[in-house]
């Protein structure tokens, strides 16, 4: 009797074990390009997916080169999740590559797209953006960051709803409801971004590692310089760094701030060689490890914090970025359905 019940109790342990895998297969099985997509898709997508991240967190999407592995995830996906506007050159090599011809979502599908020589037009700046983006320029003429605006990020998270509900219709109202309380949260964190960041007086410029926030410039007012010198990829020359000081000494530059992808050696230099503090890290093209720019809402938060912490003047008010909000008033209809046109992609590679 004894005997029986403990093979009984055997059998019931061992199915119990295999039940996380037999979940897991059942998921939508998910490859984004990088961090912050991969995050946007386990808001929207919850218990029903499974996301793989090419590029990691704290990773270099400008630098990254695909492995076999890389490959083997496309292979093996239901759905393929990527930025567009050639922020990711090599992912469209990887998806031809790899002979993936499934459901193919480009993020940023529909957004209002900004043109590299946009940035800073509404703050009488253009002398920051007139240097050579260097590696900037492989992916073409339109800023692929657009994340960086919450206003876009809405329609990312309409494009990733979108496309899980196309391939995966049977859980299509969790989809829409998932989507729609993300939706809401980012309505929050924007509107406290734009608290924060109305207390930055409009004439305060900052440097960055290279040239990712011109969206978040557009959208929330403060004025990002990434001039020549300063890149992911290339250590600047003797000239770019006396170019570099130059332009803090010309430009109200009140602040340095390390990116989590960029040398801080460089930064550090520039704060020796200028007296500037580095007023902390601030999250661009990837989320961090840990911490709270872990997830997307959090990195949008963190950045607005510890920008505000830098720069804001207690009192000011926010007239000087009042003609910033023109940048939302496209954004709000996420119900959109540009997102069902991505099945003519899938055939394209």
């Amino acid at each position: 009797m004894s005997l029986r019940l403990s093979s009984r109790l055997l059998v019931g342990v061992s199915a119990m074990l295999a039940l996380p895998a037999a979940i897991a297969a059942d998921r939508v099985q998910v490859v984004t390009s990088i961090s912050i997509l991969a995050d946007m898709v386990e808001n929207v997508g919850g218990e029903h997916v499974e996301v793989t991240s090419l590029v990691g967190p704290d990773g270099d999407s400008h630098v990254y080169s695909p492995r076999p592995s890389d490959a083997r995830a496309l292979t093996e996906a239901d759905l393929v999740v990527f930025n567009g506007l050639l922020f990711e050159g090599w992912m469209e090599r990887l998806i031809e590559s790899s002979g993936y011809n499934d459901a193919l979502i480009t993020a940023t599908d529909g957004i209002n797209k900004l043109d590299y020589h946009d940035h800073g037009h509404d703050h009488d700046h253009d002398h920051g953006h007139d240097h050579d983006h260097g590696h900037d320029q492989a992916h073409g003429e339109f800023d692929p960051h657009a994340w960086q605006d919450m206003a876009q990020a809405r329609i990312y998270v309409a494009n990733i709803r979108d496309g899980l509900i196309e391939a995966d219709e049977t859980n299509a109202d969790e989809y829409q409801a998932n989507a729609d309380n993300y939706l809401a949260n980012m309505a929050e964190v924007d509107a406290e971004i734009r608290e924060l960041i109305s207390e930055i007086p409009a004439s305060t410029s900052v440097i960055t590692g290279h040239d990712s926030f011109g969206y978040f410039s557009n959208a929330y007012g403060v004025n990002f310089l990434a001039p020549t010198g300063l890149s992911t990829e290339v250590e600047p020359s003797g000239a770019s760094m006396a170019e570099l000081v130059d332009v803090i000494n010309d430009q109200n530059v009140q602040a340095l701030f390390h990116e989590n992808m960029t040398n801080p050696a460089v930064i550090q230099q520039l704060s020796e060689e200028t007296s500037l503090p580095i007023a902390g890290t601030l999250y661009a093209d990837a989320l961090s490890s840990g911490g709270e720019a872990s997830t997307y809402l959090g990195m949008m938060r963190h950045n607005a914090v510890v920008l505000h912490e830098a720069l804001a003047q207690p009192g000011h008010d926010d007239h000087a970025h009042d003609g910033h909000d023109h940048a939302h008033d496209h954004d709000h209809d996420h119900d959109h359905d540009h997102g069902h046109d991505h099945s003519e992609h899938s055939h394209s590679h």
